[in-house]
């Protein structure tokens, strides 16, 4: 079955609710403790990308993430099927893509929260759509490196 699917139903949801809570329950700008000089949340808006690069380009996000899903959900029927971190990485791609994408066509700024202080660094302030792409992203890289090892220790063996 198409369980990944379901993986990123999910992931969209989380991050759809954990945005609304946060639109909901706290002032933009606004900052909550949670480990003092480590980990805010604070209420924040970004109508670009990472680090706010690209910013009020909602076009060319709007094109890109269609792109982005196409690709992800051919890939994901094409060679996930069959490989199971495969299709774990693109469901988390996928539900990322897709919960930012909901924010910049309803909300025209994608909606963050978490803010981390990592050794004097204030890291930009991202979601959970965010950390479903970095991590899908990582597990790819992953998934790609276990690939070749196999493939070069098949070609040893032969």
């Amino acid at each position: 079955m198409y369980w990944y699917y379901i993986i990123a139903v999910v992931i969209i949801a989380i991050d759809q609710l954990s945005k609304w809570t946060i639109i909901k329950t706290m002032e933009l700008g606004e900052q909550i403790t949670v480990i003092e000089d480590f980990f805010y949340l604070t209420s924040h808006r970004n109508t670009g990308a990472a680090w706010g690069i690209l910013e009020g380009q909602m076009m060319f996000f709007y094109i890109v993430t269609v792109v982005v899903v196409i690709g992800v959900v051919y890939y994901m029927q094409k060679y996930a099927k069959g490989n199971k971190l495969l299709a774990i990485s693109l469901s988390f791609i996928l539900g990322g893509a897709i919960g930012n994408f909901i924010d910049r066509l309803f909300r025209k700024e994608v909606v963050d929260f978490f803010d981390f202080i990592i050794i004097n660094y204030d890291f930009p302030i991202f979601n959970i759509a965010d950390s479903a792409l970095v991590v899908g992203v990582s597990l790819i890289i992953i998934a790609t490196i276990i690939d070749e090892i196999k493939t070069k220790k098949g070609k040893a063996d032969k």
